[in-house]
């Protein structure tokens, strides 16, 4: 099973089907990021491609939703309530 591209990989996906992973080349990385990777991924006990994978994951991976519970929790205090009492005229 091959979609014809020889950077395709096939990986079974925890034994309920198939599922294709393509492999993808950075070139012209600046040795500075290189190593920095590196060392990111040598504090996590992980390899520099594990380390790779996971920034890539979390930089375009929708963001979660949250609840409505953590949206209000997350409106700043801006005042007591009195504060914004209506004035009849």
């Amino acid at each position: 099973m091959s979609r014809g591209d020889s950077n395709d990989s096939i990986t079974n996906n925890t034994g309920d089907g198939w599922q294709i992973m393509a492999n993808l080349i950075v070139r012209n990385v600046n040795d500075a990021l290189v190593n920095a990777l590196k060392a990111r991924a040598g504090k996590r006990g992980t390899s520099a491609e594990a380390e790779h994978r996971r920034i890539l994951s979390q930089a375009l991976r929708k963001p979660k939703k949250k609840s409505f519970a953590q949206v209000l929790s997350s409106i700043p205090h801006v005042g007591k309530d009195s504060d914004f009492k209506r004035v009849e005229d």
